[in-house]
């Protein structure tokens, strides 16, 4: 008697088996970092390639690897250039290829963290990356100005390539509580932050960044109006009129009772401390699910009013305090980007 083949059915079964183990294993992704002089890309870095530090975190950064880096951020900022050296030297031995310019590295990789701690030079860095169609990730602060935050979002739109600038502070389990609906529609919040300034950049965007961006979260886009002054111990008050009279102030950290980063919203339904720092995976693993998914949390019209408000508050302080609308900062700036795009 002769049996029927069995080797069909093998060959059958074998090949749904390597069907399902690779729906289950995730995408392989090579990231590229432009900008070796922050901590955070060795944050980054040693999370993706060496793993988290949690072992139950790891579907979140599974397949994705830096494999290239550009080493250049700022030109002339000396505690960004004085960086490079030691941080190009700790990402090679991390198993990261040093390439001589972001052309290069585009041509490497699926995705880029655009690292560079000087945020003048992000829109001629970025550029290339969006002409190649590459996902991008721009960390704070977006641009060395409104004019160029505006460059760059419309650069972003008009390629239809995803991107999105944030500071950690955004991904506190505090703040996304509450602007996940926690405490009802927030009537009002503080939060405070270091304030460190660097004199090519807007005040607030250097790092005060951190704090209003834990400001907008909760409270979110509909600001008016901004008046900068100080706290009653000299340091750095900017406070912003919502739509609806809601009220957002952002304060200079003191070191005593505004000791590093916090703050306090209050709901309709109560009230909860945010404002905290939850270290970097959590942003991290937002940028992961972006480059996963081609979804930005964080839009570009938020980002833009962001950006204005600490704009805005410069030009308060330039006015010794006067209230200014944000409509002006904004028209002011999209002016100058329409006479020299």
């Amino acid at each position: 008697m002769k049996f029927p083949s069995l080797l069909p059915l093998f060959a059958y079964t074998f090949a749904l088996a390597v069907a399902v183990q690779a729906a289950e294993e995730p995408k392989q992704i090579r990231a590229g970092i432009i900008g070796l002089d922050t901590s955070h890309v060795l944050a980054f870095t040693t999370t993706l390639n060496k793993g988290p530090k949690n072992p139950a975190d790891a579907d979140e950064v599974a397949g994705v690897k830096v494999v290239a880096a550009y080493p250049q951020g700022s030109k002339d900022i000396k505690s960004s250039t004085d960086r490079v050296p030691e941080y190009t030297e700790k990402v090679k031995a991390l198993g990261v290829e040093i390439v001589d310019s972001v052309e290069e590295l585009v041509k490497r990789v699926d995705v880029v963290f655009l690292e560079s701690n000087d945020g003048r030079v992000h829109l001629e860095q970025v550029l290339p990356v969006l002409a190649a169609g590459k996902p991008v990730f721009i960390d704070k602060p977006i641009a060395g100005s409104l004019a160029d935050t505006i460059r760059i979002l419309d650069a972003a739109k008009k390629a239809k390539t995803p991107l999105f600038c944030s500071s950690s502070l955004r991904f506190g389990k505090a703040v996304q509580a509450v602007r996940n609906g926690s405490i009802g529609q927030v009537k009002s919040a503080e939060t405070f932050s270091p304030a460190h300034l660097e004199a090519t950049h807007p005040d607030l965007y250097w790092y005060g960044v951190h704090g209003c961006e834990s400001l907008y979260t909760v409270m979110g886009t509909g600001c008016q109006s901004v008046k900068e002054g100080k706290t009653e111990d000299g340091k750095i008050m900017v406070t912003g009129t919502w739509a609806g009279g809601r009220t957002g102030i952002f304060r200079e950290e003191n070191g005593q009772d505004r000791k590093g980063y916090g703050g306090k919203a209050v709901g309709d339904k109560g009230e909860a401390s945010i404002g905290s720092y939850d270290g970097y995976d959590v942003l991290l693993f937002a940028i992961i699910d972006m480059f996963r998914t081609g979804k930005v949390p964080v839009t570009a019209d938020e980002t833009l009013e962001l950006y204005t408000f600490m704009a805005a508050a410069d030009e308060s302080k330039a006015r010794n305090g006067a209230e200014v609308t944000l409509k002006e900062v904004l028209d002011k700036a999209r002016a100058e980007v329409a006479a020299k795009p």
